[in-house]
């Protein structure tokens, strides 16, 4: 902050300590979750990651992003599919079970970001796994690819979106679920379940510059808007889809792009829910130095610089916060938020005690443009679970049901 003062307090300048170390990450960090069955190991089973965790650290193998640890986890990922391939509609149940244990190895593998041939080649085999397995659930998931009828200036031409809604013709109350840094399409399998159990259904998309499968243009701040355009000029296209019940959801990253569209395409949600987001200070200098301390895994530095397109980490501290801050941006049409933009209802969720996207960024909101609703979890990190998710289902349910 301007005067140096963080809702952190002294949290911000505290090393977690697992930084560089696969060990201590696994040992201080990862392990319990993982026990636990939930993010990033949900789906998955303790069984199948400890040799695998074993492996990395007795071979001293730390970078995230090196062949050496991607390769760690493949040929458990690829094991588990075989399985769960071989079994088939013979017993349904348990294949099911397998393939999404093969897709939680498989997460592992290209964690924290795509950004080499492995590392794609395992989001590829991730996203094959686990549609074969969701071809076999009651209600599937299916991959729809829509035109992107709205791009330009270097956007790609199709946009993949993973489509999932409940038997009938519908319409439903649709969640537009915007994916973050590390999680995208094939990774909210309990999120969708959540949406069906309430008649809802679920389109997925992936955000700018985090996978091949996204086709806007990641340098500019304003490629996420004609995402959004083509996106829901198709739901509105679609019979099974309510155009008149739309709530955009995003996470973490993701949150920030939900933002921006109850922004730029207020008229056209009837909520959005911007949960664990980053919209100013998560890309300013002051943040970006301390960052890499905190509780996210790995070191934040090599993907965003991927993420928002840059050449180097320094060149990212220098120009992030002037190009793509919602609320200082200086590029036209950039800083809906600090312009006083009207924007839909929205909902802020966040952990008071969040490293990763300051607490500092929701609150901002409330200064600017229409009013905003917020829920801040005491004494929680990185997104405010476990607890965040009892406070977005509610409001959903009261705008989406109606």
């Amino acid at each position: 902050m301007p005067n140096g003062s963080w809702v952190l307090g002294d949290l911000f300048l505290k090393d977690y300590g697992h930084e560089g170390s696969i060990a201590k990450l696994w040992e201080m960090r990862w392990m319990f979750p993982c026990k636990l069955g939930v993010y990033p190991f949900h789906d998955g089973k303790f069984e199948d990651f400890e040799p695998i965790f074993t492996s990395l650290i007795s071979k001293n193998i730390n970078d995230p992003f090196s062949d050496d640890y991607t390769s760690a986890f493949l040929p458990t990922a690829r094991a588990l599919a075989k399985q769960a391939q071989d079994l088939g509609v013979s017993d349904k149940e348990k294949a099911i079970t397998i393939y999404l244990r093969a897709n939680a190895v498989y997460r592992l593998s290209r964690f924290p970001y795509i950004d080499t041939v492995l590392k794609q080649l395992a989001f590829e085999e991730q996203k094959t796994a686990y549609l074969r397995g969701a071809a076999l659930w009651d209600v599937p998931i299916t991959e729809t690819v829509i035109p992107h009828t709205h791009a330009s200036n270097s956007d790609g031409t199709e946009i993949p979106l993973y489509i999932r809604k409940p038997d009938g013709p519908g319409p439903f109350p649709t969640v537009l679920l915007i994916t973050g840094l590390d999680g995208h399409r094939p990774d909210n399998t309990e999120r969708t379940a959540e949406h069906l159990a309430r008649g809802w259904a679920t389109v997925i998309c992936d955000i700018p510059g985090t996978t091949v499968d996204c086709p806007a243009n990641r340098r500019d701040p304003l490629s996420p808007d004609r995402l959004f355009s083509s996106i829901l000029e198709w739901i509105r296209s679609e019979s099974g889809l309510d155009e008149k019940k739309v709530v955009a959801w995003g996470l973490s990253a993701g949150g920030y792009y939900a933002i921006r569209v109850a922004h730029t395409h207020a008229g056209l949600l009837k909520g959005a829910i911007g949960h664990g987001a980053g919209t100013h200070h998560y890309i300013g200098r002051e943040w970006l130095e301390q960052v890499h301390r905190h509780e996210y895994p790995f070191g934040l530095e090599r993907a965003y610089v991927g993420k928002y397109g840059y050449e180097s980490w320094e060149e990212m501290l220098d120009k992030c916060l002037d190009e793509f801050s919602l609320v200082s941006g200086k590029g036209e049409g950039v800083a809906v938020v600090g312009q006083g933009m009207k924007s839909c209802r929205l909902l802020l969720v966040n952990g008071v005690l969040d490293g990763c996207m300051p607490v500092e960024d929701s609150v901002l909101l409330a200064e600017y443009g229409s009013p905003k609703e917020l829920r801040l979890v005491q004494e929680r990190a990185h997104m405010g679970y476990p607890e965040a998710n009892s406070f977005v289902y509610p409001w959903m349910e009261s705008i989406l049901n109606a």
